[in-house]
């Protein structure tokens, strides 16, 4: 009993010990109703219109729940926007796909994020007044044979994409003969596809290409927007505001405020964002005057981040897994009650277990994702319960796993021998005693290897926790690669990351399953006296 209650000790002291080192700030964990903010959605991660720094310099403005600033012609815009609306912005830091409904739930006030007025959004979310138009470019290598194309018809057999969800996509179908490939989640992606060949070459706007230049000066864009045969959409070639439909008269302040805006300004603003966006520099030195290794460099400037993705990832898996067990104990013991005699009592039990079958059946059988999405973004919207994404992570990965473990633990109580439960009933113990003294330590170290496969899950399958926004490590390697174009080193890292994580977590789990097993020096055979080593039967002679 003492050694138990030792062990669950040992948990929770290092489980506080992990949260109070770590770089989380609990501050943000309550999730606060502030009419003084005005919260922003955008991805920080498209250049020249958004973007995420690790300092407020130029101007940028915090992002919600990090350590971290995002900066941009988006940014500059919502700045404007705030101070004539006397509101303090705020970057709600989300994937594309998640803009929408971020805004839609309450999240987020707008969304400003060079997103284009299309009659199928407009169905879900309301559009200000353009704040910018655009041309559109096919961007592609200065070397490819489609760099000098001057007709739609020049791209026939180039394999072409653009990014998902949105109406850039459809315009591959005007290049004649161009082959469409799967849409891509943004800009990062098309970027490393392009470099390394996989792709001809992505349909963005003209912004895209004149960033993308900016720190690779081996990539063309082609204006097909000039050529002959090509149409596009007012609503597709302007980007807009979105606004949630119940709010009609911060539609009406936005407006008013863009009204205000002259296009010389806005001109301005986008050569300003283009200038200040993040910038690679293979050539930086050290303070001995040598050129520093790209890791040196990108680990003195994105360090900071780094740690605090890492820092998130373990605070997630660590507790989820935790919390996962006593969820997943909890339900194999009821589980595998026997049945009772009574009644109602056996009616009773019934009702539960199926109600437990139906949770782990919904926790098993569908992504993590989208259960994130559902929690995060559902509850907000349909019962108007905003939870912090942090909590709300939290509380995803535990009854995901909780679900898993449940039938671990449970089969590790009914493989337990039979004579194990018929011996502890012939001392008189009631089920309970059985199986807290008897069955369930049995169990719990049988189940060991599967738990520590479960944490090393949940400290990859994390990723996925980025469509709620939450910096973990992936997010933050995704949002360093967009930032130094340097996408295949950037991702080798975080995979060293990943790697150095679980083998750490293994080789502890295995320490800690060698305790638990104990010492192997015994004889079934033997008596108390007559166990020992040789060199003490001959010491005592």
């Amino acid at each position: 009993m003492k050694s138990r209650n030792k062990w669950i000790t040992v948990l929770l002291s290092v489980l506080l010990s992990f949260i109070i080192g770590s770089n989380f700030d609990f501050s943000q964990v309550e999730a606060k109703s502030n009419s003084g903010e005005l919260k922003v959605a955008m991805e920080a991660n498209y250049q020249p219109y958004n973007w995420t720094q690790t300092t407020n310099a130029n101007g940028a403005v915090p992002i919600e729940g990090s350590n971290e600033y995002a900066n941009g012609y988006d940014v500059k815009i919502a700045k404007i926007i705030g101070k004539q609306l006397h509101r303090k912005v705020v970057v709600v830091k989300t994937e594309w796909d998640g803009l929408l409904p971020a805004l839609t739930s309450g999240k987020a006030d707008l969304i400003i994020a060079g997103m284009s007025p299309t009659a199928e959004r407009a169905k879900a979310i309301n559009f200000s007044n353009a704040y910018r138009n655009s041309t559109f470019v096919v961007i592609t290598k200065i070397n490819s044979k489609y760099a000098n194309a001057k007709t739609l018809n020049d791209f026939k057999g180039a394999k072409l994409t653009a990014q998902q969800g949105t109406s850039h996509y459809a315009l591959i179908k005007q290049l004649k003969g161009a082959k469409r490939q799967p849409a891509m989640r943004d800009f990062a992606a098309m970027r490393q596809s392009l470099i390394s060949g996989t792709i001809d070459g992505y349909v963005a706007e003209d912004t895209e290409s004149t960033s993308f230049k900016m720190v690779d000066p081996d990539i063309k864009a082609i204006p097909i927007s000039e050529m002959a045969g090509f149409n596009v959409s007012k609503e597709d070639s302007t980007t807009a505001i979105g606004i949630a439909k119940p709010n009609k008269q911060l539609l009406k302040e936005v407006n008013h405020v863009l009204g205000t805006i002259p296009n010389s300004q806005r001109t301005k603003l986008m050569t300003t964002a283009i200038k200040q966006q993040p910038k690679t520099d293979d050539k930086k030195k050290g303070k001995n005057g040598k050129s520093e290794p790209w890791l040196v460099s990108m680990w003195k400037q994105y360090g900071g981040m780094i740690l605090n993705g890492i820092g998130m990832t373990l605070l997630l898996a660590l507790v989820g897994t935790i919390a996962g067990f006593f969820i997943g104990l909890f339900v194999g013991i009821i589980r595998t009650i026997p049945t009772p005699t009574s009644q109602g009592k056996k009616w009773l039990l019934k009702i539960v277990n199926w109600l437990l079958a139906v949770y782990i059946e919904i926790f098993r059988g569908t992504p993590m994702m989208v259960q994130a999405a559902v929690i995060y973004y559902g509850i907000a919207q349909f019962w108007h319960i905003n939870i912090d994404r942090t909590i709300a992570a939290l509380v995803i990965v535990s009854i995901n796993t909780g679900a898993y473990l449940a039938e671990i633990i449970r089969g590790g109580i009914i493989s337990t021998p039979e004579g194990q439960f018929e011996a502890a009933s012939a001392l008189g113990m009631t089920h309970n005693q059985r199986m807290w003294h008897i069955i369930l330590p049995q169990a719990i170290k049988n189940c060991l290897p599967s738990i520590t496969n479960e944490f090393i899950v949940n400290i990859k399958d994390t990723s996925v926790l980025s469509i709620i926004s939450v910096s973990e490590l992936f997010f933050v390697g995704t949002t360093v690669a967009s930032q130094t174009f340097k996408f295949f080193p950037t991702y080798l890292t975080i995979s060293a990351i990943y790697l150095l994580l679980t083998f750490t977590t293994t080789r502890i789990f295995n320490l800690i399953e060698k305790h638990l097993q104990g010492s192997k020096n015994y004889n079934l055979m033997a008596n108390q006296v007559q166990v020992g080593a040789t060199k003490d039967t001959e010491a005592n002679k």
